[in-house]
């Protein structure tokens, strides 16, 4: 897609593991739409993943009357991908280090590390309810 282009897309989902796949694979297809290379793009897939595995687990609690949205955008120079849940709400400041030697074995608590390790610019947005992220990623 040519960088003046501008498409957008937004997903409603149910609070299920089911619909962290579905952003998954909505981020991969942008992200190629993009021009993003395969690896950039499996990148911006699996950060898209984690956002949307903190809000259906941590945000929403898996709760089935809450919903997630996830929003992809190609505008100018970017894309953008950003997911919410209607949950109590996530402080990234609260969240432990994962290169701390207490946490190096621990099973979860990476995606949010990831999602700045790969991202341009990584946005939390406190809603009420519930947390915004917003991943930004600049085409070079």
């Amino acid at each position: 897609m040519a960088e003046g282009t501008t498409s957008r897309a937004s997903l409603t989902l149910e609070s299920t593991i089911a619909s962290v796949n579905v952003v998954e694979e909505a981020a991969l297809e942008y992200a190629r739409a993009a021009g993003f290379s395969p690896d950039i793009a499996s990148h911006l897939s699996m950060v898209a993943g984690e956002a949307a595995a903190n809000a259906v687990i941590h945000g929403n609690k898996q709760d089935s009357a809450k919903r997630i949205t996830a929003t992809f955008e190609i505008a100018g120079p970017a894309l953008k991908i950003t997911i919410a849940d209607q949950g109590a709400g996530l402080d990234p400041d609260t969240i432990p280090d994962p290169l701390a030697p207490e946490n190096l074995l621990r099973s979860s608590g990476r995606g949010v590390f990831l999602m700045r390790a790969f991202m341009d610019e990584v946005n939390f947005r406190k809603l009420n309810p519930g947390t915004e992220i917003t991943l930004v990623k600049r085409r070079t």
